[in-house]
């Protein structure tokens, strides 16, 4: 590839475009929203969000495990939050409910993983991925640790394409991350069976929020203020306060309690009204 070819472009830390070329951070956008709780308990904190600091944390992910270079390491066993949507497809592997997660990975665009630690590996530690260049090693080593690349040539993101590689590939009980309405609702119709995990939702307006929630199994609450409404409203079960995952179907909601069952952590369980939100937001919620 040529140099001037390796560009990648995320959206982090309150929606923040940031774009990296060779290695390098060229572009760092307003930020949606100026305070996270998750932000600040990140491997690099973030207390104050400001372009310096958001362009650090990236900075600090490329020279930690290689985010966006040839070097970027795509397994790990480490949780980051509890139910996060990389903690809970992991988990998911793990106990055998799904058989295969369509996620998106930055060097490789969409992926099939069926390895509980690449899915951490390659979720855990990647934000909105909008855009990405392809790296070859990278995805030699997501296919020698047994997971599939989509498009070797171009790296391209298309979770859809994904689901219906993963169901000619045999997988029966497949999980995908979806960031968009319009491709979550396709799924649902086309492949109904998929568990459908809306993530990266922040700025989402009431008729965006609303569509996706209606498809999804389970929904990220990011910093998005429609999602925390709209789909608090109607879930079966919430997992954390500050930023919250929303179960919406029983098959959601199963995965959740599953990873609880199987968990040796502490847990409170108590019958309310949701959204159940606590003092601690993101602020602004947008």
């Amino acid at each position: 590839m040529a140099q001037g070819n390796d560009e990648h472009i995320i959206e982090a830390i309150g929606r923040s475009r940031i774009v990296i070329r060779n290695g390098r951070v060229v572009e760092v956008g307003e930020a949606h929203i100026n305070d996270c709780p998750l932000a600040k308990r990140f491997a690099y904190p973030i207390p104050a969000i400001t372009k310096d600091a958001i362009r650090m944390n990236i900075e600090h992910r490329i020279k930690a495990f290689g985010m966006c270079t040839e070097n970027r390491e795509i397994l790990d066993t480490r949780e980051f939050v509890g139910f996060g949507a990389s903690e809970l497809l992991s988990f998911g592997l793990h106990a055998g409910i799904i058989d295969a997660a369509v996620l998106a990975c930055d060097g490789a665009g969409t992926v099939i993983v069926t390895k509980p630690a690449m899915a951490q590996g390659i979720g855990g530690r990647m934000s909105g991925l909008v855009k990405t260049s392809p790296h070859q090693s990278v995805m030699d080593r997501i296919e020698q640790g047994g997971g599939m690349v989509l498009d070797r040539e171009y790296a391209r993101i298309d979770q859809l394409a994904g689901v219906a590689l993963a169901v000619a590939e045999g997988y029966r009980n497949i999980a995908v991350t979806v960031a968009t309405p319009e491709t979550a609702e396709i799924i649902h119709r086309i492949h109904p069976d998929t568990l459908i995990f809306a993530v990266h939702v922040t700025g989402l307006t009431y008729d965006e929020a609303e569509s996706l929630v209606s498809v999804s199994d389970l929904v990220t609450s990011c910093a998005s203020k429609t999602i925390r409404e709209i789909a608090g409203a109607g879930a079966l079960l919430q997992a954390g306060i500050s930023v919250p995952i929303f179960a919406m179907t029983q098959k959601g909601k199963l995965l959740v309690l599953e990873k609880i069952r199987q968990s040796g952590e502490p847990v409170l369980v108590k019958s309310t009204r949701l959204p159940a939100l606590g003092d601690k937001q993101p602020s602004p919620l947008v």
